[in-house]
């Protein structure tokens, strides 16, 4: 049995070949995929991910495992920022379908896939058939009604509405007398349209309950996450990432030193901080905001030096940085 399992076919190439040097640079050390977690200091599920093409190992990663492999990190590092691109288009491409795809369950409950007509436009009128029907005949002129006939229909009348009476104040009595036993009334059964929407496949969270979440752990970064703001911060790189599935952002800082502390908020308020412990890319727990302007990432370098990056509502492509018209903003320099 082989030890790999065939990478996905929706991979872009560029995605594929480097997925299978790292493959190949494993099965070259002897290692198994346990012990490369162990050496390197990333989780074996993170590894399992970017082995299997399933999410692209941060660069800090794959310059463990060069030191782990006793592999020149030249070569594949450049390979690494080629991967890199080619994964930031394919979540470009996945977020325009995503939006096609709400775009079209929107109009079909409204009949928009239907020919449009014009506005102002009626509907046309039937045509008018044979209907094989006579013309009506003239009624006779009905007698003058004398007044004994109008106060029986007035005393009919009077009757009908005391009856109505009658019957409305006995089911009030009957239903007060019932109701008497102090069980609360029952309530109505949810509907099953109010039932929160399916998510994806491998995606375990959404909105409020992706708060305080791992996003790797909740299936939130896998081609459905994307960096909405990026600031540089001294060497390091601070973003904010977001998912719109999850409805959820979380901060990533790049380039780290031990040390070195990430925080991601949304207008007041203050979500998940963490400090650096190790040379790697470093990031949040997720907060649930309402898009990604609302959030906002921020780094504080054990140098000193701080910056923030502000999440903007149009796509940013991953590891671009920088300030201006963008949204995101640095300080300390």
């Amino acid at each position: 049995m082989p030890r790999w399992k065939a990478l996905p076919d929706e991979l872009d190439p560029q995605v594929r070949e480097f997925a299978g040097q790292l493959r190949r640079l494993v099965d070259r050390s002897g290692l198994s995929v346990a012990a490369v977690a162990d050496r390197t200091g990333y989780d074996r599920t993170s590894w399992e991910r970017y082995l299997g093409g399933r999410l692209l190992a941060p660069k800090a990663a794959v310059l463990a495992l060069a030191e782990v492999t006793g592999t020149n990190p030249v070569h594949l590092t450049t390979m690494w920022e080629l991967a890199e691109r080619a994964w930031s288009r394919s979540e470009q491409r996945q977020d325009r379908t995503m939006e096609a795809a709400r775009a079209d369950r929107g109009r079909a409950p409204l009949g928009e896939f239907g020919p449009a007509r014009p506005a102002g436009a009626h509907a046309p009128p039937a045509a008018p058939g044979p209907t094989g029907r006579r013309p009506p005949k003239a009624r006779a002129p009905e007698p003058a009604r004398g007044p004994g006939r109008h106060r029986r229909r007035i005393v009919m009348f009077l009757a009908g509405v005391i009856g109505a009476l009658l019957v409305i104040t006995s089911a009030v009595l009957l239903t007060d007398l019932g109701g008497s036993d102090d069980k609360p009334a029952a309530q109505p059964s949810p509907s099953r349209s109010a039932s929160a929407p399916a998510l994806p496949a491998g995606v375990k969270c959404v909105a409020a309950s992706c708060t305080g979440q791992d996003p790797e752990l909740m299936g939130c970064t896998d081609k459905l996450v994307q960096t909405v703001g990026s600031a540089k911060v001294g060497v390091s790189v601070v973003e904010v990432r977001y998912s719109k599935i999850c409805g959820a952002a979380w901060a990533r800082l790049k380039q780290v030193a031990p040390g070195d502390r990430v925080r991601i908020s949304a207008a007041a308020t203050a979500g998940d901080e963490v400090v650096a412990d190790a040379y790697r890319d470093t990031y949040t727990k997720m907060l649930a905001v309402q898009g990604p302007a609302a959030a906002k990432a921020c780094a504080t370098l054990k140098s000193g030096k701080s910056g923030c990056a502000t999440g903007r509502a149009g796509a940013v492509p991953s590891g671009t940085t920088g300030t201006g018209p963008s949204g995101t903003t640095s300080t300390g320099q």
